[in-house]
C-alpha cells in the first residue's frame, strides 16, 4: 500500500482551507498546507484541521509554494496537488492516484473535460484554456484536455524531473513539458470541478497571458518549428496579402506599400528558415 501525502498551496484560503483539509485526510497520510505568506487565519486555521503547515512570510507565488511542498513531502509514495479554493474533490483523491499504485503512470492529470465539455464551465475559461491547451501540447508533444489543472499525482521518482521554475500558475504548463522531455508517463482520469466558489484572485486574462508566454518562451526552445514557423507562417500570410491588395487597387505610393509588402514577407521567409535551422540544429545535438 502507497503511502500518500496531500499538498495544498494556499494564499488567503481560510474559508475554504479547513474543508479541504479535512476531507483531503480521509485519503491521505498527511496533509500538507504551504501558506503561501496569507494575511488571514489560512494557517491556523489549517492546523486546527489536522493538517502540518509550511509558511511563507511573504507571497512568492503558486510554483515557489509546490516546489516547497514538494521538498517537505519527498519521502512519500505519491504526492497529490490540490486546489485549496474548494473547486476540486478530494473525494477523487483514490482515482487520481490509482494508476500510479497501478504500475502505468508516473504522473496523473485530472481533467475536467476527458469525457467531453465539461459544461459548467464559463465560456471565457474555456476559450482561455483551450489556447492553452493547444500551446501546451504543442510545446510539451502531449495530447492533454486540462493542462492547467491543479489536481494532480505525482510518483515519488517524478519529482526529480521538475525545476519549479515559474513563480506563478504557468507552473502546471511547465511540470508538464518537463514530463514529456524526461520521459515520463502522463495518465488523464475526469474529474469534477465547482464554479460557485471563490478561486483566483488575478484577473484572469493577465493570468492566461502570462502564462501563454512562459509556454511560448518554452517552445521558442523545444518546439522551435512550430515557434517560429507558426510565427513566420502567420506574418508571410500578412505580407502576401499586402502585395495582393496592392494589385487590386491603386495607391498614390504604391511602391512604398509594396517595399513595406516585401519586407513582412522576407521577415516571415527568415523565421521559417529559422525555425528549420533550429530544428534542424536540435535534432543533431540531441
Amino acid at each position: 500500500m502507497s503511502n500518500v501525502a496531500v499538498l495544498l498551496p494556499a494564499y488567503n484560503e481560510e474559508i475554504a482551507i479547513g474543508s479541504m483539509v479535512l476531507l483531503s485526510l480521509n485519503y491521505a497520510d498527511e496533509v500538507i498546507v504551504i501558506d503561501d505568506g496569507s494575511s488571514d487565519r489560512t494557517a491556523q486555521i489549517s492546523e486546527i484541521a489536522g493538517a502540518t503547515v509550511l509558511r511563507h512570510q511573504t507571497n512568492k507565488g503558486k510554483g515557489v509554494a509546490l516546489k516547497t511542498g514538494f521538498e517537505y513531502a519527498s519521502g512519500y509514495d505519491i504526492i497529490v496537488t490540490i486546489d485549496a479554493d474548494g473547486q476540486h474533490n478530494p473525494s477523487e483523491i483514490p482515482n487520481i492516484v490509482k494508476p500510479i499504485e497501478e504500475g502505468i503512470a508516473d504522473i496523473v492529470n485530472g481533467s475536467r473535460y476527458l469525457n467531453g465539455h465539461d459544461t459548467s464551465t464559463p465560456r471565457y475559461r474555456r476559450i482561455g484554456q483551450t489556447v492553452l491547451d493547444t500551446a501546451t501540447n504543442i510545446a510539451a508533444d502531449v495530447k492533454l484536455t486540462d493542462s492547467q489543472s491543479g489536481f494532480r499525482a505525482f510518483s515519488n521518482d517524478s519529482i526529480k524531473y521538475f525545476e519549479f521554475k515559474p513563480d506563478g500558475f504557468g507552473i502546471e504548463s511547465d511540470m508538464l513539458i518537463e514530463a514529456s522531455q524526461n520521459n515520463l508517463r502522463i495518465v488523464e482520469v475526469p474529474i469534477s470541478v465547482r464554479y460557485d466558489v471563490q478561486t483566483t484572485r488575478e484577473n484572469p486574462v493577465i493570468q492566461g497571458l502570462s502564462v501563454l508566454m512562459r509556454i511560448l518562451e518554452i517552445m521558442r526552445f523545444n518546439r522551435p518549428l512550430y515557434f517560429y514557423g507558426i510565427g513566420g507562417s502567420i506574418v508571410l500570410f500578412f505580407g502576401i496579402l499586402i502585395i495582393l491588395s496592392l494589385k487590386m487597387t491603386i495607391f498614390e505610393f504604391n511602391l512604398y506599400y509594396q517595399a513595406i509588402g516585401w519586407a513582412i514577407i522576407a521577415i516571415g521567409v527568415i523565421l521559417i528558415l529559422s525555425g528549420i535551422m533550429t530544428d534542424t540544429f536540435n535534432r543533431f545535438k540531441n
